[in-house]
């Protein structure tokens, strides 16, 4: 399959944002919810696309405040069940309409969720393929780094991933990113935080989380100390995927658009830094998670078309 070129309508400045995918009308699939128990005694909730008998199992890990009715889940389930396949959408904690109880929430590399969650998956259908969308890419992409030799997908593909958390920052804390996506990362991240507390009252200071404004200032005062984590520069540095691409030994995609406005393309991966399982693709448009192709208004169709075509390489024959 070619790789993504912006239609040429939505080249230069349009196509460094996510607007124009979530502009595009989307009817979510008729997906089947389940509610599953997690080790630690939480709950998530996970939707599912049911296939034929025989066909893969296609798990999508979606981004930060992402859910199955992100543009991207609603686009990859429907050419996933156009194909007869399974589909399953995880949420993360507190996502999805699920309240989050437990002393803790979901971060970047959060490895042993995605591990859990797949070997749940795996035990159903061998067949499985998994992706993550920016940060779900990053958290699938640590898992993979840190069980190479036990990961579970047959192959996987990371989409938009912040694979440089310290990187990522210089983008959203400062500048136009910061007005137009991290206040409106914060105006769900933030209550959703404060909630906790009801369960939790010692867990942060909810006066300094309310003053929080950047990554930074949040990440400093409630995902580092909630997941073991010194301070924002420790997580950022230890929770970035980057440095465990060398690590990776399931074939997996990592497709990242040069001009994401949420990672300045030097922090982007070469080839000398990842290991011969890792395939890149760094098409000069595409902007973060949205590759919208076609006339306008555009469709959301060539990325799953991409990441389906991907798997399709990787089946068990």
């Amino acid at each position: 399959m070619s790789h993504y070129q912006a239609p040429r309508w939505l080249r230069g400045s349009h196509a460094q944002t996510i607007w124009p995918a979530l502009l595009i009308r989307q009817t979510a699939p008729a997906y089947r919810r389940e509610l599953w128990h997690t080790p630690d005694g939480g709950q998530i909730a996970v939707d599912r696309i049911d296939g034929q008998p025989g066909q893969p199992l296609v798990v999508l890990f979606h981004g930060l405040e992402g859910s199955s009715r992100s543009h991207y889940a609603i686009a990859l389930m429907h050419e996933v069940a156009r194909r007869g396949w399974h589909g399953a959408v995880p949420h993360f904690r507190g996502c999805g309409g699920v309240e989050n109880r437990q002393p803790r929430a979901y971060h970047a590399g959060d490895a042993a969720e995605i591990a859990w969650i797949c070997h749940r998956l795996a035990a159903e259908n061998t067949q499985l393929f998994a992706a993550g969308v920016s940060l779900g890419g990053n958290m699938l992409l640590r898992y993979l780094g840190e069980q190479p030799d036990s990961a579970l997908p047959l192959a996987a593909a990371a989409v938009s991933a912040p694979l440089d958390l310290a990187a990522a920052s210089t983008r959203l804390d400062r500048g136009l990113g910061r007005v137009l996506y991290t206040r409106m990362f914060m105006n769900t991240l933030k209550p959703k935080s404060l909630r906790q507390l009801h369960y939790h009252p010692r867990l942060f200071d909810a006066n300094a989380v309310r003053r929080a404004r950047t990554f930074g200032e949040f990440d400093n005062l409630v995902t580092a100390p909630l997941h073991g984590y010194r301070d924002v520069h420790d997580y950022w540095a230890r929770a970035s995927s980057k440095p465990l691409l060398r690590r990776i030994m399931r074939p997996t995609l990592v497709l990242n658009a040069m001009n994401d406005p949420f990672l300045p393309p030097h922090a982007l991966p070469g080839p000398h830094e990842v290991s011969p399982a890792v395939t890149l693709e760094q098409p000069a448009e595409g902007g973060h998670v949205g590759f919208v192709s076609g006339p306008f208004p555009g469709t959301l169709a060539w990325l799953p078309q991409r990441l389906l075509a991907f798997f399709e390489s990787h089946l068990r024959r």
